[in-house]
């Protein structure tokens, strides 16, 4: 199944949806600040992205600078940071079964796709 979390308020995140749209496939959105992913839903998106943790993080968010920046954090704990403050995962995050891509640039999406 194809999803991608978005931000509607996100230029990024819309050009991702457009992308999905265009791509004629079917497609679950999920507007993760709304519907935030549990610590276990984040955890199996960071492994289908292969990356770690850190990665997914969107440092120049006040809550990133304000809470977290400078301090040795362990993985388990940025997943819980972005499980309580959503703001800070990156976007788009585009699914398709066991592969998963931040759609930035756009054509990260694009290469899932084809």
């Amino acid at each position: 199944m194809l999803k991608i979390y978005h931000n509607p308020r996100c230029s990024k995140s819309r050009e991702g949806l457009a992308l999905l749209e265009e791509s004629g496939k079917e497609f679950e959105v999920i507007n993760y600040l709304d519907t935030p992913p549990s610590y276990i839903e984040l955890a199996a998106i960071i492994g289908k992205l292969k990356i770690a943790p850190i990665e997914l993080v969107r440092k120049n968010e006040a809550i990133w600078k304000e809470q977290f920046k400078g301090k040795n954090i362990s993985d388990e704990e940025l997943i819980q940071a972005m499980v309580e403050n959503p703001k800070l995962i990156e976007r788009p995050i585009v699914i398709l079964d066991n592969e998963a891509v931040v759609g930035r640039p756009p054509e990260n999406i694009k290469k899932l796709l084809s």
